[in-house]
């Protein structure tokens, strides 16, 4: 099977029963909004699969559930991309069940994909430090970028939760910042005093130069007044990678598996690391002891005289 990843095609547009479930179930659910864009899109794709066979949604069976995944595979999609789709269908079926629609779930006895418990990438702390030691932060953007950084490293935000920060939200005087994560779930997180002081800074004299006397809520903002999306960021951080001299490929996700590892390698409680996270469950967290395992064996071997 390729192990490639295909180029994800346009989505067509749903039908109105997918518009339908999401202004209805999508709430109940607390699902953010990137995920309830790719669950749009890949009912729309499964849609589009159906038509081209005489089918719809309401009338798919478990035959044609699992005849769509099978095709999925033999494009090069993976096991993890898979089971996200599933995830969709069963949220979807259950839903249509609910309504009467359909009579019986076709997803009931369909099996999630097998995914490899694969360990999460962290960098280590000399390229964390060379990372945030990067940024210009003498300029407006080159401070905001080493606050975005330092602010991320503190607390092991989500890319999406680091963006979505109010200004209001934000309390120097305490060192916490209040962060709505996923499920609409709002948590406190203890910033730190370097990440306090990279805000404190970056509030008095970077956002003030770039946002002029344009309102805005926003925490972290560009030269336009407009607050600072994922992907800029990510465009940024790849910028100051590649500056701080970092080969392998880093992405925000990365600081937030590295903020964990850290915290564990240096003795940090694995409860305390689920609350600072946002985890539901302790056993999401688990991988990461797994992670400051293997970092120790790693350093077993390449000290220890009879490794």
């Amino acid at each position: 099977m390729s192990t490639r990843r295909p180029k994800a095609a346009p989505a067509p547009e749903p039908p109105p029963v997918v518009a339908r479930f999401a202004e209805r179930a999508f709430g109940e659910l607390g699902l953010s909004r990137n995920t309830l864009a790719a669950y749009r899109s890949d009912l729309a794709h499964f849609a589009r699969h159906l038509a081209a066979r005489g089918a719809t949604l309401e009338g798919a069976d478990r035959a044609a559930i699992y005849d769509y995944l099978a095709q999925r595979l033999r494009e090069g999609f993976r096991a993890r991309s898979n089971a996200r789709l599933l995830s969709c269908l069963r949220h979807f079926y259950r839903w249509l069940l609910r309504e009467g629609a359909i009579g019986a779930d076709p997803t009931a006895l369909v099996e999630s994909p097998k995914l490899p418990r694969g360990l999460p990438k962290a960098p280590s702390e000399a390229e964390v430090e060379a990372l945030l030691a990067a940024p210009d932060a003498a300029s407006p953007e080159g401070l905001r970028d080493k606050a975005m950084l330092e602010l991320l490293y503190a607390t092991g935000l989500r890319v999406s939760e680091l963006v979505g920060i109010g200004v209001d939200e934000v309390n120097l005087r305490q060192g916490a910042v209040r962060v709505r994560g996923k499920g609409g779930k709002d948590r406190m997180v203890p910033l730190g005093d370097e990440a306090q002081h990279w805000l404190s800074r970056w509030l008095a004299e970077g956002r003030p130069a770039l946002l002029g006397r344009r309102p805005g809520r926003d925490l972290f903002v560009t030269r336009r007044g407009g607050a600072m999306t994922r992907q800029a960021f990510w465009l940024r951080l790849k910028r100051l990678a590649l500056a701080a001299g970092i080969a392998r490929p880093l992405s925000p996700h990365g600081l937030r598996h590295a903020f964990a590892t850290h915290l564990l390698n240096h003795g940090a409680d694995l409860r305390a690391v689920q609350m600072l996270l946002g985890h539901a469950s302790l056993s999401t967290t688990q991988i990461y002891t797994l992670v400051a395992r293997e970092g120790l064996k790693r350093l077993h071997a390449r000290h220890h005289p009879r490794a």
